[in-house]
């Protein structure tokens, strides 16, 4: 397969070599000083078309792929210099010429040479213009992303340049849907897109923009061709298909409205296709832009959640999944100073799952298999949740500036599960079936105001706080053939065993500070802040068993109930001092912090208090304007919430029970950081690398003790440190203008400590165990505008751990291909090889997709389309996991074919 890739390679640059000449040279002032990231631009006089674009390098050097026996008009323009154009003709061997450029203004006909370049940088912003980089395939925003150097777009719709993770999409410098890119990336119409604007080392308060360090920051803006502008646009798609005896169907509108004052974004699908238009793991991750305002503070404290496992991986690759989503986004500008903005999401899905797992426990002693589970499993879920956002910004001038935000999310789940369990331990097996039932109506309110004000050219103040409610009602219900557990008060000898536990958790957590900058020079500043968290928790819980009558038995026993309240407090004081000096900026920091905890069960109060200074540092040196070295190191306290501290058995699961401790201690965690980038629009390259050692003492782990077939574990602070080790990279590289190659990998090792309780010894084993995952993966592609297009890409994985370990190969192809002006021809095929450590086949499948659109030309309104999904006819996927304790692997159910016959009205 690596051969074939590399054969695939040679032959594209051999080919591109071969039909073109290499048209180089230096781009200098009238004193012979080369001028950087100056625009050059390649008009083919004879087809009127623009065949190649460059950007000059830090020595203003570019070259230019052109035609052999041609004549072009090279255009180029420079901030401060007069625009230039001159002409050459090509033959059949390379040309080497130096230009000079005249001081001067840039007139209209420069700007105008920018405006046409495929590429320019302003400062820290990129643009792209989109249509240099569209083949008429494109349907979405997503379909022009993938198509931009530099720029890679995952299967989660979350975007990345450079190698950092685009936090803020904005559709004419306006919010869309807050806190996630995914909607924005498979929903917006590519005919609309005119330019993509990258914004690095992005701070929307420029309040603060310069005194802190946002090299990490990166945002991504939209701009709209100007018939999308103060008129409706999008489209409305209906579908209908089938698949086996089903029928299947599909709508989708959608709707757009942008104007300076106001926009409207309206979003809807109903279908039964598997589409996903935003998934449970959306839901739980979709931050709303409210950011991790402590993140300097040196301490943490993460609220958990109690999510009962409820099945979210599954994505749309179920056996059966129906979805009916909407979505609103708005922004208003009442003044010029006021802007409110906000957004409205309900998502309403049922689904059924199938599932095979087995489950292989492992020895303490030795990490051989101590016992196997075997599950065959259906599940059906109904999953609604909804997301509120409202925003307001209120900026009279330049130097005051006061926000707003709050952020609701509510859910309500439930899902019914029905198993036949096979355990074997050594040679015996045993099996039986078992029902269970997860609901749960999980509610948070999060809160945020900052208020930013600049008193003098020296000065400048930010005070920042968030409110965070969140109130969670897991409830767990397991019907067994076996009593899973003895607990006090548990009735034996029941034909079936009917457990149920109900918890209610509450927590009320307000985080506040006041930041106070000072200029001390033009590069130099000093921030000390004013901080405190403060959280309040109530944790109830109780568990009771119905009978074979029908009665029920409440275990009251305070073993088997909860009922905890837990207050924590940080106060602390920090002092960060940032200083420019040539190419390094350097951000020493500490933090003084005095920490207050008191947990109340069991009818005592258990307190603790104690200081700690939290030291942390930061170094970013400037290679080049875009190239990079950053290092981050940091001390920091991490906390766990109420969930580790209640003392009464919590039921995990039909065969996991667990138990808290009030006398935890926080973990110390130390993590170094080193980070590198670099973008050279010379050659459109791009590379970036990190790698991460961070090593945590005192952290909580858990003690337990398995039987073969139950778990049971209790919280506790590992006497051992626990490492790990992670570094991940790529490399991308347009070229040829036609040509995109891509090279990425992820290495990540690690080693955690637990404590096994061993029965037939009475005595406590320490476990050390390690872990090693490794991912590779490797994509080219092309964008010829009158030719097919391909993109091969080819993933390889490793998943190693003690003496277990996976591999899965995973090569794709993608096709997309628009001829006779009318039609659209997409087609898609991946390959999963998954095996072990022995080279035996644990699964093997492979899905194609297609479709076929026809357009009379691209103004028209209607699209006709066929569409097929699973061609092959792919049965069941394979995924794995594992920890300290077990290795799994599982095979899920996923839809059958099925082909959808689609109409479609673009506005």
């Amino acid at each position: 397969m690596k051969q074939t890739y590399f054969l695939v390679i040679l032959f594209f640059s051999v080919f591109s070599f071969s039909q073109n000449i290499r048209f180089e040279g230096v781009v200098q002032d009238s004193n012979k000083a080369p001028l950087e990231m100056a625009n050059v631009m390649a008009m083919n006089q004879g087809t009127k078309t623009m065949d190649a674009y460059a950007i000059t390098n830090d020595k203003g050097k570019f070259f230019l792929n052109l035609k052999p026996n041609s004549t072009y008009s090279i255009k180029l323009s420079y901030l401060g210099m007069q625009n230039k154009e001159i002409t050459i003709t090509t033959e059949n061997k390379n040309i080497t010429q130096n230009i000079t450029m005249e001081s001067g203004g840039i007139d209209l006909e420069g700007v105008e040479i920018v405006r046409e370049m495929p590429v320019s940088i302003k400062g820290d912003t990129i643009v792209y213009n989109s249509d240099s980089f569209k083949n008429g395939t494109e349907r979405k925003l997503e379909d022009v992303l993938k198509k931009l150097p530099g720029v890679e777009v995952n299967a989660d719709g979350e975007v990345e340049v450079e190698g950092k993770k685009v936090s803020k999409l904005m559709v004419e410098g306006k919010d869309f849907f807050d806190g996630d890119t995914k909607l924005g990336v498979k929903n917006i119409p590519a005919d609309a897109v005119d330019k993509v604007q990258v914004l690095r080392n992005y701070n929307e308060n420029s309040v603060l923009k310069g005194v802190e360090n946002n090299q990490d920051n990166v945002a991504m803006n939209i701009k709209l061709k100007e018939g999308k502008k103060n008129f409706w646009f999008g489209d409305v798609t209906a579908g209908i298909g089938v698949a086996d005896t089903l029928s299947h169907y599909n709508i989708n509108p959608k709707l757009f409205y942008y104007n300076p004052k106001y926009s409207i974004n309206v979003i809807t699908n109903f279908n039964n296709i598997g589409e996903l238009p935003l998934t449970f793991q959306d839901y739980f991750k979709f931050t709303g832009g409210f950011k991790n305002m402590m993140a300097k503070g040196g301490s943490s404290f993460n609220v958990s959640t109690n999510d009962l496992g409820i099945s979210l991986l599954r994505n749309d690759r179920a056996k059966e999944i129906e979805t009916n989503f909407g979505a609103t986004n708005f922004s208003y500008n009442p003044t010029k100073s006021l802007t409110l903005s906000g957004f409205a999401i309900l998502s309403s899905s049922t689904t059924d799952l199938e599932t095979k797992t087995k489950t292989n426990y492992l020895d303490p002693n030795s990490s051989a298999i101590a016992s196997t589970e075997n599950k065959n499993e259906l599940a059906h879920q109904k999953n609604n949740f909804g997301l509120f956002k409202l925003s307001s910004s209120y900026k009279p001038n330049t130097n005051f500036q006061f926000d707003y935000d709050i952020l609701s999310k509510l859910s309500n789940q439930t899902e019914n599960n029905s198993l036949l369990r096979e355990t074997v331990i050594n040679t015996t097996s045993n099996s039986e079936n078992i029902y269970t039932t997860k609901k749960q109506q999980p509610v948070s309110v999060n809160q945020n105001v900052g208020m930013y004000y600049t008193a003098s050219e020296k000065s400048v103040f930010a005070f920042e706080m968030q409110h965070l409610y969140q109130n969670e009602d897991p409830f767990y219900n397991a019907n067994l053939q076996t009593q899973p557990f003895n607990l006090i008060g548990y009735i034996s000898g029941q034909n079936r065993n009917d457990i149920t536990q109900k918890r209610m958790v509450q927590t009320n957590k307000i985080d506040a500070k006041l930041d106070y900058y000072y200029m001390v020079t033009p590069k130099s500043n000093i921030n000390i802040t004013l901080g405190n968290t403060y959280s309040h928790q109530n944790f109830d819980s109780s568990i009771y068993q119905i009978l074979d009558n029908g009665t029920t038995n409440n275990l009251t026993d305070v073993t088997n109930t909860n009922d905890v309240t837990y207050n924590f407090n940080d106060a602390f004081v920090g002092f960060h001092y940032k200083v420019l000096h040539g190419k390094f900026t350097f951000t020493p920091g500490v933090s003084l912090h005095t920490f207050s905890l008191n947990n109340q069960q069991l009818g005592t109060d258990y307190k603790q208090s104690f200081t700690k200074v939290l030291p942390d540092f930061y170094a970013l040196y400037q290679i080049k304007k875009s190239e990079s070295l950053t290092y981050n190191f940091a001390i920091t306290n991490n906390f766990t919430d109420i969930n580790k501290l209640a003392e009464g058995f919590v039921l995990n699961n039909y065969n996991s029970l667990s138990k808290g401790n009030r006398t935890l201690e926080n973990a110390l965690a130390q993590s170094h950081t080193l980070r590198y980038f670099k973008y050279n629009m010379f050659n459109f390259e791009n590379i970036y690398a990190a790698a991460t050692y961070t090593r945590t003492v005192d952290a909580v782990k858990s003690r337990f003790l398995f039987n073969g077939v139950n778990q049971f574990s209790s919280a506790i602070n590992s006497a051992f440190a626990d490492q790990s080790f992670s570094v991940y990279g790529g490399y991308g590289r347009s070229f040829f203008k036609y040509y995109k190659a891509s090279f990425n990998t992820n290495m990540m090792w690690s080693k955690y400590n637990n404590i096994q309780f061993n029965p037939s010894t009475a005595s406590d084993i320490a476990i050390t165990n390690e872990s090693f995952t490794q991912s590779y993966g490797i994509k080219l592609s092309t964008n010829f505008k009158k030719l097919p297009n391909i993109e091969l890409g080819y993933d390889y994985d490793i998943n190693d751990y003690q003496s277990t370990r996976f591999y899965t190969d995973k090569p794709s192809v993608k096709i997309d291909y628009f001829f006779l002006k009318s039609f659209s021809f997409v087609s898609e095929y991946e390959f999963y090889h998954y095996y072990n450590n022995d080279r035996t086949t644990e699964n093997e499948y492979d899905f194609l997709s297609a479709s076929l659109i026809f357009q009379k030309t691209k103004d028209s309104h209607w699209e006709y389309k066929v569409s097929g999904t699973n061609l092959l006819n792919t049965t069941s996927l394979n995924d794995d996991s594992f920890n300290q304790n077990i290795v799994r692997t599982s095979q899920y159910r996923v839809q059958p074919r099925y082909i959808i016959f689609s109409l479609k009205y673009n506005l």
